[in-house]
């Protein structure tokens, strides 16, 4: 905005009169079109006209019609408000029904545990909400990013979100390979990671390294860990620790076939930290759309009927 620039108050107030009365070129037509009488028509007119400076009809007993002033205006006033109120209906749609881009932003790892089972139901039922889902391990600002809602895992939730609980809570666990693990010991302690290769993550853009934290009864550690290799993305962290590279910390959720499997071991389990679990989060109740709002009870059904698994501790 430039400096000294100040909007007019009322800028539009008129507008749609003098509009109707230059596609009608009468008063009292225009007047019977809004369901106003003729003198309230002309006194919105001649208020326009003061505000604008310059006479926009030219007025006699048989006609009207328009000076260059109101020509001109009227060149770019029609368009613009057909824009305007193009905008508006737009606008009120989102508010009425289901419909626009849904932006969803969630870990990578998340995507096919809690999205890919239930993303082609959503849009078969909402056929008018286009879905964008941005993967992601970074912690992001919902507002400032243009996103509608995001899944987080608790203890990253921020106060002022609401929240829907997608799952129960679940241990952290440190996992490695078989061969890792036989090639270069089973740590038993918290000093013992000293001697492991130890994959870690960055997040935020690179801001931030993941911490390794332990419980030890209702102390947490700080686990001194080292690696030589960092990445950004849980995915990624789980493929090299299945290449034997070394150790890695990770939500036990996303190993647990692996575990199973036999193809990752856990060590360290009795001092494994636990997570309140994933949440669906999003803004204030009076911010939510009806995209939005049709997602969350989507979701919420689909956890009732055991569409989407079960994540335990």
């Amino acid at each position: 905005m430039k400096p000294g620039y100040i909007i007019p108050r009322n800028l539009l107030d008129g507008l749609d009169a003098f509009l109707r009365v230059a596609e009608r070129r009468s008063f009292r037509a225009a007047a019977d079109d809004l369901g106003v009488s003729p003198s309230a028509i002309s006194q919105t007119i001649r208020q326009l006209e003061e505000r604008i400076g310059v006479p926009l009809f030219i007025r006699t007993t048989r006609a009207v019609g328009l000076t260059e002033a109101g020509m001109r205006f009227h060149a770019q006033a029609a368009p613009a408000w057909a824009s305007l109120i193009a905008a508006w209906n737009d606008a009120r749609t989102l508010g009425e029904r289901p419909s626009g881009l849904l932006r969803l932003n969630m870990p990578r790892a998340v995507v096919p545990l809690l999205i890919e089972p239930i993303i082609a139901d959503f849009c078969a039922l909402y056929p008018d909400v286009d879905v964008e889902v941005v993967a992601e391990d970074a912690t992001v600002d919902l507002a400032t990013s243009g996103h509608d809602a995001g899944i987080r895992i608790g203890e990253l939730l921020e106060a002022d979100m609401i929240s829907v609980r997608l799952s129960t809570s679940f241990r952290y666990v440190i996992v490695g390979t078989p061969a890792y693990l036989d090639a270069h010991g089973r740590p038993q302690t918290v000093a013992d990671l000293r001697a492991h290769d130890c994959i870690r993550q960055r997040l935020n853009g690179g801001t931030t390294l993941f911490p390794w934290r332990l419980t030890d009864g209702n102390r947490s550690i700080d686990a001194p860990v080292k690696g030589r290799v960092i990445v950004n993305d849980y995915t990624t962290v789980l493929a090299l620790v299945q290449r034997d590279m070394g150790l890695a910390q990770t939500s036990e959720p996303l190993v647990a076939a692996d575990i199973a499997a036999g193809r990752l071991e856990t060590v360290l389990d009795h001092l494994a930290p636990t997570s309140p679990g994933l949440f669906l989060h999003y803004p204030g109740h009076a911010q939510v759309l009806p995209k939005l709002r049709a997602f969350i009870d989507h979701v919420k059904s689909a956890l009732a009927n055991g569409r989407l698994p079960q994540l335990t501790d």
